[in-house]
């Protein structure tokens, strides 16, 4: 067992370059215990490589990496048996069935559940009996997880756990994951979907570039927006619309275009709105989209990063 009020994860002063590019550069963070951590970022920010650091997977070039009060290179065969590692695409074995497979995994690890009962824990009791290679990618999905479930541990890794899955096995997904983190255990989370960072994260970093460019709760980040709504429209194409004029309308925040939609993140909706639409017909713009919306993860991030978090 870790330190009592010992942090899960700590990196500290992290950095790795490859041949053409630095991968992370002089990162910092902490998984504090009973804690889900949101690692965010677009391709190439650098996470991936952070999580592989971290799980043991990639050797870094400087920095210290404590995970569970342990160090790679030190206590390799302990950190093993403490942690649980769902990565986003897991090749298993085809001809096995998920019994067989979930039960080859358990026998990696001194200690843990029945493997029949992680099954039905990720809702697979259906399919123990079934061959891994008839599992539809969401059933995969939850077999990788029962597989980094299995030897209980103490820090859970989970790069992209619901990618695949329908609506309702990723929320059935989230309450295994609440139920795993209530237990006081510790969670670093990766993923592409900004609802799923809000819904399950206690606190989030934003990376970009090799750094962390944001760190917080979801609601710290949202607020730090200091915008009451986000107001987005687009123009008829040949409108002369730029971003130093709706900036200058009352209640305008920030404006920014982004794929062809203006995003304004405005403080008082009542006065930008009508504002916006009385410019817009000085200008002769014609209309083409409107909505709006209350800030979410999502507009802090392509705020940050001037990318959605989908984005190729």
């Amino acid at each position: 067992m870790s330190e009592p009020g010992a942090a899960a994860l700590s990196v500290r002063g992290l950095r790795k370059a490859y041949k053409d590019v630095v991968a992370v550069d002089g990162l910092d963070l902490e998984v504090r215990p009973g804690e889900c951590f949101g690692l965010l970022g677009p391709n190439g920010a650098g996470k991936t490589t952070t999580v592989e650091i971290c799980e043991g997977l990639t050797s870094a070039d400087s920095g210290d990496v404590v995970v569970l009060g342990r160090r790679w290179g030190r206590d390799d065969r302990e950190l093993r048996q403490l942690l649980g590692i769902s990565l986003q695409e897991t090749q298993f074995s085809e001809k096995l069935t998920v019994l067989e497979t979930v039960r080859l995994f358990r026998s990696f690890y001194a200690r843990g559940p029945e493997p029949e009962a992680v099954i039905r824990m990720v809702q697979l009791d259906e399919k123990s009996s079934g061959r891994v290679g008839q599992l539809s990618g969401g059933q995969k999905q939850r077999l990788a997880l029962a597989c980094a479930l299995v030897g209980a541990p103490e820090l859970l890794f989970l790069d992209e756990p619901t990618t695949g899955l329908d609506p309702q096995s990723r929320r059935q997904l989230w309450e295994l994951i609440d139920e795993f983190r209530a237990a006081g255990r510790s969670i670093l989370l990766t993923t592409h979907y900004m609802e799923e960072a809000e819904r399950l994260c206690d606190r989030v970093a934003v990376m970009d570039h090799g750094k962390v460019i944001a760190l917080g709760t979801p609601r710290e980040l949202i607020a730090s927006l200091e915008a009451e709504h986000v107001l987005e429209f687009a123009v008829g194409e040949g409108a002369a619309v730029d971003a130093a004029t709706l900036r200058a309308i009352e209640g305008v925040c920030s404006a920014a275009r982004r794929d062809g939609t203006w995003q304004l993140q405005v403080t008082e909706l009542h006065r930008a709105m009508p504002a916006l639409l009385a410019e817009l017909r000085r200008e002769g713009a014609q209309l083409t989209e409107l909505r709006t919306h209350s800030p979410t993860l999502e507009d802090v991030f392509v705020s940050l990063t001037g990318r959605h978090l989908r984005d190729d």
